[in-house]
C-alpha cells in the first residue's frame, strides 16, 4: 500500500471516527437526520459517493484525483442524486408493502414495523427489487450522463450551469457495459441483495447505509469503465 493510499484510508476512518467515540456528535447526527432527512441525503451522497468515485479512479488511473476529473462538480452532481435516492426509498418503501397487502399478504405493512421475520425479509427483498428494476436504470443512466458532461467540459464547476447534450452523450455510450454489466450483472447479483439489507435497517439509517453503498458503486463503475476500454 502506497502512502496515498494509506492517508486515504486514515482520512476515510477520521470522517466516521467522531461518531463512534462521542455521543453528542452520534445525537446531534441521529437528531438532524430525523428531522432533515432531505437535506442530510444530500450530504451523505455528495461525501460518501464522491468517496467511492475517487477510489474508482485510483482503480482506473492510480491517482484519486486529477485534472478534469471534476471532483466538486461530481460530488454536487451526487447530493442531487442523493435527493432522488431518498425520494425513491420513501416511496417504494411505503408503496411496495401496500402493494403486497393489495396482492393478499395482508400483514406486509406490520411486517416491516417488527422485529426480524421471514415475512419482513420479503417485503424487504420486495422493496429492494422493485426500487431497483424501476428506479435505479435510470438513475444510474442519468448519473453516467452527468459524468461524461463534466469530462466533456474539463471537470470545471462552470460545467454545472451548461446544457447537458442528452441526446448526443446517449448516442454515444457504451450501452454494451451499460446493459451487460450495470444493469444485467450488478443490480440482481449485488443491488438487490445489498438493499434488501438497507431495508432492515432502522429508516434513520437506510440511507446512511445506502451512501456507504455508493463507494462500491465507485469500484463498480470502476470496473464497467476498464471494461469498456478493453
Amino acid at each position: 500500500m502506497k502512502k496515498k493510499d494509506i492517508l486515504f484510508v486514515i482520512c476515510f476512518i477520521m470522517l466516521f471516527l467522531p461518531f463512534f467515540l462521542s455521543d453528542s456528535v452520534f445525537n446531534f447526527y441521529d437528531s438532524f437526520n430525523k428531522d432533515h432527512g432531505m437535506i442530510t441525503s444530500f450530504i451523505k451522497f455528495a461525501i460518501l459517493a464522491t468517496i467511492g468515485e475517487s477510489i474508482g479512479l485510483r482503480i482506473r488511473s492510480g491517482v484519486y484525483n486529477k485534472k478534469g476529473f471534476g471532483l466538486i462538480p461530481r460530488a454536487i452532481v451526487w447530493g442531487f442524486l442523493g435527493l432522488t435516492i431518498k425520494m425513491s426509498f420513501v416511496i417504494f418503501a411505503t408503496g411496495t408493502p401496500k402493494f403486497l397487502a393489495y396482492l393478499g399478504f395482508s400483514e406486509a405493512v406490520e411486517a416491516m414495523k417488527g422485529s426480524f421475520t421471514w415475512l419482513k425479509l420479503l417485503v424487504a427483498f420486495s422493496i429492494s427489487a422493485t426500487i431497483n428494476l424501476i428506479y435505479a436504470p435510470i438513475m444510474m443512466t442519468l448519473h453516467q450522463i452527468t459524468d461524461i458532461h463534466i469530462i466533456n467540459n474539463g471537470g470545471t464547476i462552470s460545467c454545472l450551469f451548461r446544457k447537458i447534450k442528452f441526446g448526443e452523450i446517449m448516442a454515444n455510450m457504451n450501452w454494451s457495459v451499460q446493459w451487460n454489466f450495470v444493469f444485467k450483472k450488478t443490480i440482481p447479483f449485488f443491488w438487490i441483495p445489498a438493499h434488501t439489507i438497507t431495508f432492515l435497517l432502522p429508516v434513520q439509517y437506510q440511507v446512511l447505509f445506502a451512501a456507504i453503498l455508493g463507494v462500491v458503486l465507485g469500484i463498480l463503475l470502476a470496473i464497467a469503465s476498464l471494461k469498456s476500454t478493453n
